[in-house]
């Protein structure tokens, strides 16, 4: 028991240093005299309560999943370094490809009991840092996946690219041709 007290304490006390990182926070915690940590704790548990019970669960998964990847992939872009760069990159490639197979599995997950709970931890896991769950699948099955059809994959994306130049440049004649039409009428 001395153990899991000493472990609790220990991540109370990393909470509250990240925490204290953020002058709103440290006077709120002044004027309620409640421990940011524990009111940190409170707003966990209150949205993990909405989305364990589906009250609004889609969006705040969907929140969760994009607002801190989204600023921290702004600090990046604004950062010299490049490691952070990629692995936000890496994020974002794997979040849009969960998002394109849940968008042709929501029928089937939409059953699924608690999957929104089970969707924000995994979006928790993809993106936090003692994880980094989307690097594991990029570098286990996306990376690979992507390597093995990239030829073929840049083929189609070149003659799609090739189709609607040309597509373009016909509509953009066709409008020239009937705008000189129509001059010639009047």
């Amino acid at each position: 028991m001395d153990q899991v007290t000493a472990r609790l304490k220990y991540f109370n006390a990393q909470a509250d240093k990240e925490l204290s990182k953020y002058p709103k926070i440290c006077e709120l915690e002044e004027r309620t005299n409640v421990p940011k940590t524990y009111m940190a704790a409170g707003v966990v548990t209150f949205v993990f309560t909405l989305i364990f019970f589906n009250v609004w669960g889609e969006l705040l998964s969907d929140v969760i999943g994009w607002l801190y990847p989204a600023y921290a992939s702004f600090k990046a872009i604004e950062s010299p370094e490049k490691e952070d760069d990629v692995q936000w990159l890496t994020y974002w490639t794997v979040y849009g490809f969960i998002n394109m197979v849940e968008f042709f599995s929501d029928i089937i997950l939409y059953w699924v009991p608690f999957y929104f709970l089970f969707k924000t931890v995994f979006f928790l896991w993809l993106f936090l840092p003692p994880f980094r769950g989307a690097q594991m699948i990029y570098t286990k099955f996306l990376g690979p996946t992507l390597r093995a059809y990239e030829g073929g994959i840049d083929d189609k994306l070149k003659n799609l690219k090739d189709k609607i130049e040309d597509a373009t440049k016909e509509a953009v004649k066709n409008i020239a041709d009937v705008s000189n039409k129509s001059e010639h009428v009047e």
